[in-house]
């Protein structure tokens, strides 16, 4: 296994056996900024044009995959909500998406807000049984972000989403699985 760029804040290993294990490595709950999706991004762009990459696995370091967005004490978060010459968090997001390489989300712990929506980036999901997923946004008073909006009742059905935003409550792994949140 080799090193694989210079990104901040995520560590990249391209094995020999042409997958790529993309790791989030800012703090235990790994809250995103702008800085860390730039740089998710622009890994998953150069790992894109790498012809000796053929899938992506996109972990967490922490014990959470993503508790979702730091929108302050960072000073990284400044200019998150920021439009414009493509710094601003959705393009980031998008940038994830349009992704051409399969991608596997090794879920483990919590996936939250934001993180929700980050944890859909991946074309299949494997979550450990502690994994949780919520869309808490109603609980912080705002619209749902990283476009969960659409890709959330796209994978698990208008009802379920529906169920997940209003009551922004925690689920389970095992109810993860059951309403296809989840693959594994």
């Amino acid at each position: 296994m080799a090193k694989f760029g210079d990104f901040t804040l995520i560590e990249v290993d391209l094995a020999d056996d042409y997958v790529a294990t993309v790791e989030m490595q800012n703090g235990d709950l790994n809250f995103f900024d702008l800085e860390m999706l730039t740089s998710l991004a622009d890994c998953f762009d150069a790992l894109d044009e790498d012809p000796g990459c053929r899938a992506i696995v996109l972990a967490s370091g922490g014990k959470a995959f993503c508790a979702g967005a730091n929108f302050q004490g960072s000073p990284r978060a400044e200019g998150m909500n920021q439009g414009g010459g493509g710094g601003h968090l959705y393009d980031q997001a998008v940038r994830l998406f349009a992704n051409k390489k399969p991608i596997v989300g090794a879920i483990n712990g919590a996936a939250i807000g934001g993180g929700l929506g980050l944890s859909l980036v991946p074309d299949f999901r494997v979550a450990c049984p502690e994994a949780r997923f919520s869309a808490n946004f109603t609980q912080l008073g705002f619209h749902p972000g990283f476009g969960l909006t659409h890709t959330l009742p796209a994978l698990i059905g208008q009802q379920n989403a529906y169920d997940m935003f209003y009551t922004g409550r925690r689920v389970k792994a095992e109810e993860a699985k059951e309403m296809g949140l989840v693959d594994r």
